[in-house]
C-alpha cells in the first residue's frame, strides 16, 4: 500500500528508484523492500516529510494524509489522531465489526452513519 504509493508518486515524477535514494539518502536495496512491501515503512514524521519534498506532496494537504495513513496502516499502527479522539476510539470496536460483515445493532449502526456525516 505505501510503497506501492510511493513507487508510483516517484514513477510519476520522472524519478529513478535510486535518484529516489540518493535525494533520501537511503540504501537502494533497502528502499526497494519497502516499495515492495517487505520493509515496514517508515514512522519518523522528518523522514515523511522529506519523502513528501520529493515527491512534491504539500505538507497537511490530502494527498500528504493519504500518504501517512497508508504508512501507518502499513505498519499496523492506528493513526495518532484516530487514537487521540476519544469518540472515535470508542466507535472502532463498532467499526471493526462492521468491516467484518458482522451486522452492527440499530445503535451502532445510527452511531457509524453519524460519524460518516461529520466527516
Amino acid at each position: 500500500m505505501f510503497g506501492e504509493f510511493i513507487k508510483e508518486g516517484r514513477i510519476a515524477k520522472g524519478i529513478s528508484l535510486r535518484e529516489f535514494c540518493k535525494r533520501m539518502e537511503m540504501d537502494a536495496s533497502n528502499w526497494s523492500k519497502v516499495e515492495r512491501g517487505l520493509l515496514a515503512p517508515p514512522q519518523d514524521e522528518e523522514r515523511l516529510r522529506k519523502i513528501a519534498r520529493v515527491l512534491d506532496i504539500k505538507i497537511g494537504s490530502l494527498l500528504w494524509k493519504e500518504m501517512k495513513d497508508k504508512a501507518n496502516i502499513d505498519a499496523g499502527i492506528i493513526p495518532e489522531d484516530i487514537l487521540s479522539d476519544e469518540k472515535v476510539l470508542n466507535s472502532l470496536p463498532m467499526f471493526f465489526r462492521t468491516i467484518r460483515s458482522e451486522k452492527p445493532n440499530p445503535e451502532d449502526l445510527d452511531k457509524l452513519i453519524d460519524m460518516i456525516k461529520k466527516e
